[in-house]
């Protein structure tokens, strides 16, 4: 809902500001690896001008990458307000390793950037240009609060970077950017006043609607609140206590991987289900071969892994914001047989979505917002203190044909998802032009073996093209 000249948060947007702690993060990334190619400058370097040209034109597609956050006096609520003080380059930034770069020293610098929290007084945004690396080319690093950004936004977002001519001109032309008169907390004030008064009369439409329709809108009604009881009932839980369930701290490890597509979808074509069940029964097979290897118990553990789902329209494409409910899947970590794994994933993600989880959860954070958008925050903070789930593993689909940034070819990409409260692991896959990037979050300290898990992962990808499919019934 627009106030006037600023914009109100959703419930959602706003309890990813609320969670966050010293030791919580909550901002989105990714690594992009591109060719050099007409990027290089004459001295060999990258070349800047150019990049920051780009991002004039790109920025102007979306206003909230100029600005930043204002709280709303009394509600404790958040809005959106033009930066008055914008710096473009103080959100691009240009860096180099020592050459030749190799892809341990930019996991490493990749680390130490996401650990970094973003300040709140300016828009929440980074990206880091990274030269120095072998074979001539360049990184990306992006960084984003979460708060202004899901997977399905962030991916409009590259498309819109990348859609612009390679022969762009150098030069920051175009229209300046003046900013709107901030509105002042009187302002701020009086608009989440309005916003909320009219929240009795969406309440008494729908009274009218049950004046008209009794029979069909009480039945409406009923379902809702089952949905909503049983996505309250999922936020509880019984997910086992593991080495990945510790007390994190502010400093992070990232890891990566990639894989080929037609590989995976192999997998899928012998064993059914989709790409995302393959990529869940992979993950629950390397984080069994992990846990063993920390001589947990691994056959007597329940783990389970929140599984964002999105929920954005196709009316909704290049807004920003979220847009996602979440579900919660048990990983068969206990199973020792990976062609049993990948059938009870499957088993696992037909029965989820056949349920009315993601219905419950749209209607919690509408609930939230007509009452407090603080239990929506309160209920994300109970899914972590009861250990609801384990770890998040999400699914971006990208594009499927190679991107360029001002014709340079973006070759590699790897996404970051944010940790929760006593969670020291995240892992975030995004498919692009025939393969399948895996971006591995973690606690520096409680995972310092973490490339042993992704070691793991390629090891079950093979382990399953060797298996012999199963026999249908």
């Amino acid at each position: 809902m627009a106030y006037s000249h600023s914009e109100r948060l959703s419930a959602l947007d706003a309890t990813f500001l609320a969670i966050e702690s010293p030791s919580v993060h909550m901002h989105v990334g990714t690594v992009g690896l591109f060719e050099a190619g007409p990027l290089r400058s004459a001295d060999g370097g990258l070349d800047m001008e150019r990049v920051c040209a780009l991002a004039e034109p790109a920025l102007r597609e979306n206003a909230r990458f100029r600005q930043r956050l204002e709280r709303v006096p009394v509600f404790d609520h958040w809005a959106w307000i033009d930066d008055a003080r914008f710096d473009l380059d103080y959100h691009l930034r240009h860096t180099s390793l020592p050459e030749p770069g190799d892809a341990r020293q930019l996991k490493r610098l990749a680390g130490r950037i996401f650990s970094q929290k973003l300040d709140r007084g300016r828009p929440l945004w980074e990206m880091w240009f990274v030269e120095g690396l072998a074979d001539g080319r360049f990184a990306v690093i992006t960084k984003a609060h979460h708060c202004m950004i899901d997977g399905i936004s962030g991916v409009d977002l590259l498309a819109g970077f990348v859609k612009v001519p390679a022969d762009a001109r150098a030069g920051r032309g175009g229209a300046r950017f003046v900013p709107r008169p901030p509105p002042g907390p009187r302002r701020l004030f009086a608009d989440e006043l309005a916003h909320r008064a009219r929240l009795p009369l969406r309440a008494a439409a729908g009274g009218l609607e049950l004046l008209r329709a009794p029979r069909r809108t009480l039945s409406r009604m009923g379902h809702a609140v089952a949905a909503v009881g049983h996505a309250l009932g999922a936020g509880l839980g019984s997910a086992s206590e593991t080495p990945l369930d510790v007390e994190i701290g502010p400093h992070r490890r990232f890891d990566w991987t990639r894989m080929d597509l037609t590989a995976v979808a192999e997998v899928k074509q012998r064993f059914g289900g989709t790409v995302n069940d393959v990529v869940l029964a992979l993950t629950a097979g390397a984080l069994r071969r992990f846990l063993l290897g920390r001589a947990a118990p691994a056959d007597e553990l329940a783990v389970h892994a929140m599984v964002p789902v999105s929920v954005r329209r196709a009316s909704q494409r290049g807004k920003l914001g979220n847009r996602v409910a979440t579900l919660r899947a048990r990983l068969p970590v206990d199973e020792r047989d990976p062609a049993r794994r990948i059938a009870r994933v499957i088993e696992e993600t037909r029965r989820l979505k056949g349920s009315d989880l993601v219905e419950g959860s749209e209607l919690l954070e509408t609930l939230s917002d007509f009452t407090a958008t603080s239990l929506f925050a309160q209920l994300s903070r109970l899914g972590t203190w009861t250990r609801s789930y384990n770890l998040t593993v999400t699914n971006v689909p990208g594009p499927k044909e190679p991107v360029a940034l001002l014709g340079a070819r973006l070759q590699e990409i790897y996404p970051l998802v944010p940790l929760f409260s006593r969670q020291a692991l995240g892992i975030a896959l995004f498919s692009y032009a025939g393969g399948l990037f895996w971006g591995f979050d973690a606690d520096w300290d409680a995972l310092p073996d973490l490339h042993e898990l992704v070691g793991a992962v390629h090891e079950e990808l093979e382990l399953l093209r060797k298996l012999e499919a199963p026999r249908r019934r």
